[in-house]
């Protein structure tokens, strides 16, 4: 299976059509030559406890454990335009700014319950800013070793092609 192949079969494991840019951050591509946004430490840690929402740590490691901030900030810079890039971290800074307006904390002093609380907000009040999040932090987690090794049924030497094998009961989707 090629990279090509293995992209369109992990959009469907997400849901739906990702976007071209995910897609071209995914295969290592630099669509965006132009000027990007200068990340801060903090806005990397902010994006690194949002996907943790998104994707909690449970019995396999969480976004956060899987590094999935790192690909949120490289795919913004190398794939979106700065317009775009803008709007993103504006989102974040937003949900930060109502979490301290919420709660007297920024987001990543509030308590987990709180987090999801604002998270929940932040789908309802800037859906364009969670749905961006949350297909990169998907795409992010998933294309790690964590996300495909640990929260998928991994095969790193695949035997013969079997189409039709049988899952068993409780098994994880298969990583592509």
């Amino acid at each position: 299976m090629n990279r090509r192949e293995a992209v369109q079969r992990l959009s469907l494991l997400v849901g739906g059509v990702l976007s071209p840019p995910v897609i071209a951050g995914v295969m290592g591509q630099v669509l965006n030559t132009g000027e990007s946004v200068k990340t801060t430490a903090g806005q990397e840690a902010l994006i690194a406890e949002v996907a943790d929402v998104i994707i909690p740590t449970t019995d396999t490691p969480g976004a956060k454990a899987a590094g999935a901030e790192k690909f949120i900030v490289r795919v913004m810079r190398d794939c979106y335009v700065k317009e775009d890039q803008d709007k993103f971290y504006a989102g974040l800074a937003k949900l930060d700014a109502d979490s301290k307006t919420r709660f007297g904390k920024d987001f990543t002093s509030l308590s987990p319950a709180d987090k999801i609380e604002m998270v929940k907000q932040t789908m309802s009040t800037d859906k364009a800013f969670f749905l961006r999040m949350k297909e990169l932090t998907t795409v992010g987690y998933f294309t790690s070793e964590i996300g495909a090794t640990q929260a998928l049924e991994y095969l790193p030497i695949p035997g013969r092609f079997d189409g039709s094998a049988p899952y068993k009961p409780g098994q994880k989707a298969w990583a592509i």
